[in-house]
């Protein structure tokens, strides 16, 4: 007989980034957060009885009320920190779990496994190679992991995060990234956003897709180095589309995407 899940954890904070993001904290009840890599992730799970938020739209099919919904999410939190750990969600009005999680509230229980997982590590990467972070909306969680646990204290590396979302609201952890930008030498954070008309202070920042700061040579210009397979490494996480986009334009460049028998300089987390 399979093992009943049950609510082994308690929402212990929650950050409303935008009206369709936000970060939580997670802590276990009566359990250890177990070692983990920065950049893995954890499965969180609500029955189909929790209810939904306010501005969820009708599911595309009825759910069992007694059928736990189980989604993966990168973690946003040290590999140190062992009180909580964090995540970034985007709502999906008619999914099936993140409406459930929308509808918490400190204090409230919510499922989380106690094995986390993932490749999506910086081990792949050569300790003085450059590390270059490209994500859309929330794929930037992962990064932050890596950003809050060890990568910074290399000095021999210079590390990049890309980030792009469609207005600047969306734009999670962006203060804290702009501190470590003013505080760490060997650190760059570029925001671009792809609307700036309902922007409610002028957007003097980078407008495009994510991919195109890589496309334009912004960072070679603004480090003053020809980054190259070489000398760097590109992590990918968000949207399918950058992800295959950027991929086809690092190709073109000499690089290579890192797979199980293949050694490259190419890192990708698709969703």
């Amino acid at each position: 007989m399979a093992k009943q899940l049950v609510l082994n954890s308690i929402i212990t904070q929650v950050m409303k980034i935008s009206p369709i993001n936000i970060i939580i904290r997670v802590t276990p009840d009566g359990w250890d957060i177990p070692d983990f890599e920065a950049g893995q992730f954890a499965v969180l799970y609500l029955p189909g009885s929790a209810p939904r938020c306010e501005n969820a739209k009708p599911q595309e099919q009825e759910i069992d009320p007694a059928k736990m919904i189980r989604r993966a999410y990168s973690i946003a939190s040290s590999s140190k920190n062992k009180e909580y750990i964090e995540f970034y969600i985007t709502l999906v009005h008619n999914g099936e779990l993140t409406p459930r999680i929308f509808a918490l509230q400190p204090g409230d229980k919510i499922g989380m496994t106690s094995k986390f997982t993932g490749m999506f590590t910086m081990d792949k990467a050569p300790h003085d190679a450059n590390l270059i972070l490209i994500a859309t909306g929330t794929g930037v969680a992962p990064y932050i992991s890596m950003l809050r646990s060890s990568a910074l204290e290399n000095p021999n590396r210079k590390i990049a995060v890309l980030h792009g979302a469609y207005n600047s609201w969306d734009l999670g952890y962006s203060s804290e990234l702009s501190l470590l930008q003013s505080i760490s030498p060997n650190f760059t954070y570029i925001p671009t956003i792809t609307d700036t008309k309902d922007e409610i202070i002028p957007w003097g920042g980078e407008v495009g897709f994510v991919q195109d700061i890589w496309k334009y040579k912004k960072l070679d210009e603004k480090w003053n180095q020809k980054l190259t397979a070489e000398n760097t490494h590109v992590f990918l996480c968000g949207n399918p589309y950058m992800i295959d986009e950027t991929i086809s334009m690092l190709e073109d460049e000499g690089f290579v995407e890192h797979k199980a028998k293949v050694v490259g300089q190419i890192h990708a987390e698709k969703w």
